[in-house]
């Protein structure tokens, strides 16, 4: 059945510990022996971390995501803070070395530690894909001292799930629409799967399938009866089935505008929690009016802290008229935030405006004489900001201690630069 469908040699790259192998080489230290840890900030009990080297997880079961207080006071572990730009440079190195291997249009960059790479019509130069894949490895090894595991698939979705399920344990996998059946269907649970969330995984539970194995011999009209365009997607890629290109994704037209933030401590009361959503609305509302649009509805999501007793939320409210305004923004996000909020402590927030069209004039309103000075205001504000930086003009909120615009200003990433 697959003859018709991609069969080229495309390898999915990753740099293993990224951060951790990064500072280990900065440091002098062997990334795959000593303990190391990336905090994000090693003065807050609470930051998170970022990246934790092989014996840093083997030996006192620090993971990505951990935080801070969870480290052990031990003598030979060593903590530090993140080099964000450092690490983006380093990324843009290794990006750099690949153009040895191929040209530019057979790389596509996932993220900043991971890489697609098209080797077909490379055998003339550099010998049989497994070999060149296996040389490069090599190659970013012997440069920057960062290892990489490495897996080799017939189209996008192969070479990632052979790194992911195999590669990032063996160093280097391959595999191939034969190996479909033994490799990919014995998966489980789903969400082990790329491109399947623990959302999407208990959705797919409720119908009886619980392995990429039973998704495989799920009825395919069921599925996209269910799920839509996702569950034609979803079926074939349990048989190992993906039509990606590495073509640049088309960015004329975003379909939203949305931004997350996790807070460095918990925030309690529902004063302390607007001056953030404040600063966050103005970020998003800025981006819109840049890229010439406005929005008709906000969501905003909530986490709230390990401790607390009640359920995260995520809403969404469709204002009545089209705007990319500020303060309107962040009424709706008030409005959301006061009806739901549930009196505990809140150390995740996000807000995503969607639903966007051209901005193409204002509409004038007999009862709103404001509305004209409001938006020159507001494009106004725009361009000093982007002549000046986005701390040269904040609110008056952002220089109480609730405020985090001026700190995250200094960030990359949003970590130290």
């Amino acid at each position: 059945m697959y003859e018709h469908y991609p069969n080229r040699p495309i390898v999915c790259i990753d740099m293993k510990c990224f951060y951790a192998s990064c500072i280990a080489m900065l440091e002098g230290l062997d990334v795959m022996q000593e303990p190391i840890a990336i905090v994000g900030n090693l003065t807050q009990k609470g930051s998170i971390v970022l990246a934790a080297s092989p014996p840093m997880k083997e030996r006192f079961h620090i993971q990505t995501g951990s935080r801070r207080y969870d480290i052990p006071n031990h003598p030979s572990i060593k903590l530090f803070e993140p080099k964000m730009q450092f690490f983006l440079e380093m990324s843009v190195a290794i990006t750099r070395l690949l153009l040895q291997f191929v040209p530019r249009e057979a790389i596509y960059v996932y993220s900043v530690d991971e890489s697609f790479i098209d080797l077909t019509g490379t055998e003339r130069l550099w010998g049989e894909p497994e070999e060149t894949a296996k040389a490069i490895r090599r190659a970013i090894y012997d440069q920057f001292r960062i290892p990489s595991a490495i897996g080799i698939g017939p189209n996008m979705l192969m070479a990632k799930l052979a790194l992911d399920i195999e590669a990032k344990t063996t160093g280097f996998a391959k595999w191939t629409y034969q190996d479909v059946p033994q490799k990919l269907w014995p998966v489980a649970p789903l969400s082990k799967m790329w491109g399947i969330g623990r959302r999407m995984e208990y959705a797919l539970n409720q119908k009886g399938i619980f392995s990429v194995g039973d998704l495989a011999h799920t009825d395919l009209a069921m599925l996209e009866r269910e799920f839509g365009v996702i569950g034609n997607q979803l079926y074939y890629h349990a048989w190992g089935i993906d039509l990606s290109t590495f073509e640049a994704p088309n960015t004329k037209e975003p379909m939203s505008f949305g931004k997350g933030q996790m807070l460095m401590q918990d925030y309690h009361t529902q004063e302390e929690i607007l001056i953030v959503l404040l600063e966050m609305c103005e970020d998003v509302a800025r981006r819109a009016r840049m890229a010439g649009y406005v929005v008709q509805t906000v969501a905003l999501g909530v986490s709230y802290s390990r401790a607390a007793m009640e359920k995260n939320f995520y809403r969404m409210k469709t204002i009545e008229e089209p705007t990319n305004e500020t303060m309107k923004l962040y009424e709706a996000c008030k409005e959301l935030f006061t009806i739901h909020f549930a009196q505990q402590p809140v150390r995740q927030l996000s807000v995503r405006l969607s639903n966007i069209r051209p901005h193409r004039g204002i509409q004038l309103d007999l009862f709103d004489e404001q509305k004209e000075q409001r938006q020159k205001l507001g494009y106004t504000m725009d361009a000093i900001r982007e002549r000046f930086g986005a701390a040269s003009l904040l609110r008056a909120v952002s220089f109480t201690e609730s405020g985090t615009a001026r700190q995250r200003e200094q960030l990359v990433g949003g970590h130290l630069a």
